[in-house]
C-alpha cells in the first residue's frame, strides 16, 4: 500500500517538532497506522528552517497555497496558528477533499462550526487534538474515552505561562510583572502576552472542551474570562494561609439552569491533585456520571509534546482513510443533528464560592456593617481573617471567604461594600472552586 503524502503548512516550533517526530518515528507510526506517512511536502516564509530539520526530500515552498492544492497531498497539516489565512486554507482544502489536522485553537474556537460543516459535507475529516493541552490526549479522553458518561463538568489548568507565573508567585513570593519578564525571557510567555495573561487562550480552549463535553455548537463569544493581571503576593499568601492555591481556571459546568462557561483566577484546596499542577504543566479534571473523576496531566506546550498529538491525529486520519464517513467519530462528539441549544449562562447566574480581600480602618465595628451587608443578600461566611496593623497604620486587610453564592449576589454586596466609608478603594474578589 502507498504511503499517505503529508503537506505541511508552517515549519515554526510546532511544525519542526512535527517533521522531526514524522522522520525519526517513521517506523513506529507506520507499525501503528498501518501504512506509511510520509512528510511529502512543506510551506514555510523561511526555508532555511527545513535545511536545520535536514529535511532534504521534502518538497519546499514559501506558498502555502500550493501545499493546499497538490494533488498528490491527502492530509493538511495546518501549524501556522491565528484566524487568518489560517481559516482560508483549512476551507480550500476541505474543498479540495484533504483531510486535516490542526493545532489552532484559536481557529477551532471561532470557525470550527463553519469548518466541520464544510468537512462533514465533503466527507473529509478536521483532527485537532493539539489545539487543548499540547500532548495531553484529552480530546480523544472526553469524545471517545468518556462516551459512556453524562459530562458534569470540566475544570483545566490549560494556559502554561498562567501557570508558570502563579507558582512562582506562591513559591518565591515575587511579584507578577517581574515573574511575567522572567516567562518572556524563558520563551514560555510571548512579546505580547495578553492572550495568556487575560485568559484568551485559555477560553479558546475551554470552548472547545465544552463542546465536546456537553454536545453543544462552539461559542467562543459566550465564554466569561478574566486574565491573572489584578492577583498580588499578597492574595497568593492569604490563600496559603487559609489552605488554598490561587489557581488560573476554565470550568464548563452543566447546571439545571444552563452551561458555564468562564475562565479566570480560582481558589483550589490544596489538597486537590490538580491544585498541585505548578510550573508551566497542563492538567484537566473531569467529571462524569459513571466514572466519576477522571484527572489528565502533562506538558501542554512546547515542540514535541505538542508533535505528539498532531501526529497522533495524523495516524487516527490515516487509519480511517478508507472508512465510511458517517462511520467515523464526531469532530465534536455528538453527531451534528444531534448537537444541543443549551442555554449558556451568564456570569451573574453562576455560583462559586469568593475569596475577597478589602482594606478597613481598624475601628469597632467594622466587621459588623461588612457582615450585615453580606447576610441581608443570604451570603453565608465560612472564615475571615483580619491581619494586625503595621506601624503607625489606620487600616487593616480584612480576608473572607463565603460559602457557594449566585455571582449577581455577590456583585451587590460588593457594591455595597465599597460604598462604606470604613473600607478603602476597590474589594479583590476571587472566585473558590473545591471540585467535589
Amino acid at each position: 500500500m502507498n504511503p499517505v503524502k503529508v503537506g505541511l503548512l508552517g515549519l515554526g516550533t510546532v511544525g519542526g517538532g512535527t517533521a522531526t517526530v514524522l522522520k525519526d518515528n517513521a517506523d513506529e507510526i507506520a507499525r501503528r497506522a498501518g501504512r506509511g506517512i510520509v512528510l511529502d511536502m512543506a510551506a514555510a516564509l523561511d526555508l532555511e528552517r527545513a535545511v536545520e530539520l535536514g529535511l532534504g526530500d521534502v518538497r519546499l515552498t514559501t506558498d502555502a497555497w500550493e501545499v493546499v492544492k497538490d494533488p498528490d497531498i491527502e492530509i493538511v497539516v495546518e501549524l501556522i496558528g491565528g484566524y487568518s489565512p489560517a481559516r482560508e486554507l483549512v476551507l480550500q482544502a476541505i474543498d479540495n477533499g484533504k483531510h486535516v489536522v490542526t493545532a489552532n485553537k484559536a481557529l477551532i474556537a471561532l470557525h470550527g462550526n463553519e469548518i466541520f460543516q464544510r468537512a462533514q459535507e465533503r466527507g473529509v475529516m478536521v483532527a485537532f487534538e493539539a489545539a487543548v493541552a499540547g500532548g495531553i490526549p484529552i480530546i480523544k479522553a472526553v469524545r471517545e474515552g468518556l462516551a459512556a458518561n453524562k459530562i458534569q463538568w470540566v475544570a483545566g489548568i490549560i494556559n502554561g505561562t498562567a501557570n508558570y507565573i502563579l507558582t512562582e508567585m506562591r513559591d518565591k513570593g515575587r511579584p507578577f510583572d517581574e515573574v511575567l519578564a522572567e516567562a518572556q525571557a524563558l520563551g514560555y510567555a510571548e512579546a505580547d502576552p495578553t492572550f495568556d495573561i487575560e485568559g484568551v487562550d485559555a477560553a479558546h480552549k475551554l470552548t472547545i472542551l465544552a463542546s465536546i463535553a456537553f454536545g453543544i455548537p462552539l461559542q467562543f463569544d459566550k465564554v466569561n474570562t478574566e486574565g491573572i493581571t489584578g492577583i498580588t503576593t499578597e492574595d497568593v499568601a492569604y490563600a496559603g494561609e487559609l489552605g488554598y492555591r490561587i489557581k488560573h481556571l476554565g470550568v464548563a459546568r452543566r447546571t439545571d439552569g444552563g452551561i458555564e462557561m468562564r475562565v479566570h483566577p480560582t481558589l483550589i484546596p490544596e489538597r486537590r491533585l490538580i491544585a498541585n499542577v505548578d510550573g508551566v504543566m497542563n492538567a484537566v479534571l473531569v467529571q462524569g456520571d459513571a466514572v466519576g473523576p477522571t484527572l489528565y496531566y502533562g506538558a501542554g506546550a512546547g515542540a514535541l509534546p505538542t508533535a505528539s498529538a498532531v501526529v497522533a491525529d495524523i495516524v487516527d486520519v490515516t487509519r480511517t482513510l478508507t472508512s465510511d464517513p458517517e462511520n467515523r467519530v464526531p469532530h465534536l462528539a455528538f453527531q451534528p443533528d444531534a448537537l444541543a441549544d443549551t442555554r449558556i449562562l451568564p456570569m451573574a447566574e453562576t455560583q462559586t464560592g469568593f475569596y475577597l480581600r478589602m482594606r478597613a480602618k481598624d475601628q469597632p465595628g467594622v466587621l459588623a456593617e461588612i457582615t450585615r451587608i453580606l447576610g441581608d443578600r443570604q451570603i453565608s461566611i465560612e472564615a475571615f481573617v483580619q491581619k494586625e496593623p503595621a506601624a503607625g497604620e489606620a487600616e487593616v486587610d480584612i480576608i473572607l471567604l463565603t460559602q457557594v453564592v449566585r455571582e449577581g449576589a455577590m456583585n451587590e454586596a460588593i457594591a455595597a461594600i465599597e460604598r462604606l466609608d470604613v473600607v478603602s478603594g476597590q474589594v479583590t474578589r476571587i472566585r473558590v472552586e473545591t471540585l467535589n
